[in-house]
């Protein structure tokens, strides 16, 4: 199988890295997926725009621009949106959007991309969740809030084990990956940076050069 490569949220962070490492092969075909128009890049990738994973018809934007002919080796799915929020501060909409960025919308993107032949016997569909989703790994020391964000990439854990099963007679393989605390756009805006240095946080390119093999 050609290496088609599919990269949702492919603009910043994690999904950008990829995208620019994977394109630097010339056996690699990059498509990226960014919510608004084609971004500034040297990176070789053709761009499907107009694509938000927190919208009922992301699967039918991103199965409308690739080529019917299209067979994806690899889909990594890695779009997310952390809004900040407390128990004193619970946001309605902020949680909304986490939940249907992390588990909802990558149900809907493979759907359509498996239904229209697009994702294969052989193929490989990678999410990108977080150890934030991890019960166990929660300590009292933490606190809580920020109930959207970690809850989120907990059903993001859950949509990966069952898309897994769904797609086990169809010799199409789903991973979960956590790449790491990052230092990264969406983890200073919500003041995250501050604990960069004590959290041990990494740049993307180097939880890319983790993902690579995985991915």
């Amino acid at each position: 199988m050609p290496n088609n490569i599919l990269i949702v949220g492919a603009t910043r962070g994690l999904g950008a890295s990829l995208g620019a490492l994977y394109s630097k092969d010339p056996s690699n075909h990059v498509f990226g997926t960014t919510r608004s128009s084609v971004p500034e890049t040297t990176a070789s990738i053709t761009w499907l725009t107009e694509v938000d994973v927190a919208q009922p018809d992301v699967g039918q934007k991103i199965v409308s621009q690739l080529p019917a002919s299209t067979k994806l080796s690899t889909v990594v799915i890695t779009a997310g949106y952390f809004g900040l929020e407390t128990f004193d501060t619970p946001d309605w909409e902020k949680q909304v959007r986490m939940y249907t960025t992390s588990a909802v919308g990558p149900v809907f993107v493979v759907h359509h991309l498996v239904k229209g032949g697009l994702l294969v016997e052989g193929s490989k569909v990678i999410l990108v969740s977080s150890e934030s989703g991890s019960i166990t790994l929660r300590h009292e020391k933490e606190g809580g809030g920020n109930f959207g964000h970690h809850a989120s990439k907990s059903a993001l854990n859950m949509v990966g084990k069952l898309l897994s099963l769904d797609l086990k007679s169809k010799e199409i393989a789903v991973g979960l990956v956590h790449p790491g605390f990052m230092r990264t756009e969406m983890t200073k805006g919500v003041g995250f940076d501050k604990y960069w240095d004590a959290g041990g946080g990494k740049k993307a390119i180097q939880s890319t050069d983790m993902l690579l093999g995985l991915c």
